[in-house]
């Protein structure tokens, strides 16, 4: 923290993907002395806190609202306020609001700090087994629109392949990058990260959908897809 100039701070701070002692020392003391903790879900948020006994207010700025607030939270900031960014979990701005108040707070000229800490996507990506080197993170796939030509890209990618998905699509998603990819492509899903049911699945991506297809999806999912040969 740095309180020796009178001037505001947005500091990105990374929170728990599961076990909330997956958190820095420095993210427990930014929390605790800024003037106020910007939550996706101020419910979930306040679990986290109050954990550690941190009772900094807290205001919800999420994907519905991020547009309408935006602009109010760079012109406090610049008065001089220091603030949190919070995701439910991980690091805000991956896959969760944070980059348009990231972007127009830089823009604004007001300071932004990026703590580092935990998000979803490394540990299944290191524990897949696949080349860590070069990697394509891509998220969550379009649910409409553009999906399958987006899967058809990435079927010719050779970096190694990094996707977000629900429990209600992952079952489909398989069965598309089964099509796209071949069924013998190899691939290795993780689920419930750092949590009490922590999965890890590897197979070919036939394997992975005949089980998930049997086995009732539970939980986020992170899917690796080896690169093309």
């Amino acid at each position: 923290m740095d309180r020796q100039h009178n001037h505001g701070i947005l500091y990105v701070v990374p929170t728990p993907i599961g076990n909330l002692r997956d958190i820095t020392l420095r993210a427990i003391d930014v929390l605790t002395e800024v003037d106020l903790v910007l939550c996706e879900d101020t419910r979930v948020s306040r679990k986290l806190l109050t954990h550690y006994s941190i009772d900094t207010p807290t205001r919800s700025y999420h994907m519905h609202n991020e547009h309408h607030t935006v602009d109010k939270i760079v012109q406090e900031l610049a008065k001089g306020k220091q603030m949190a960014l919070i995701s439910d979990a991980g690091t805000p701005a991956i896959s969760d609001p944070g980059f348009l108040l990231v972007r127009a707070t830089l823009f604004a000229g007001v300071e932004v700090q990026t703590l580092p800490g935990p998000t979803a996507f490394v540990p299944a990506l290191v524990q897949s087994g696949f080349p860590t080197d070069r990697f394509i993170f891509e998220g969550f796939l379009p649910h409409k629109k553009g999906r399958k030509s987006r899967i058809d890209l990435l079927a010719i990618e050779h970096r190694t392949i990094v996707l977000y998905e629900s429990p209600h699509r992952i079952v489909k998603t398989l069965g598309q990058c089964v099509e796209a990819m071949g069924a013998d492509r190899q691939a290795s899903i993780s689920r419930e990260i750092t949590k009490t049911f922590e999965e890890s699945r590897r197979g070919t991506l036939e394997e992975l959908q005949s089980h998930f297809s049997t086995h009732t999806p539970k939980g986020e999912f992170v899917l690796v897809i080896k690169g093309k040969a």
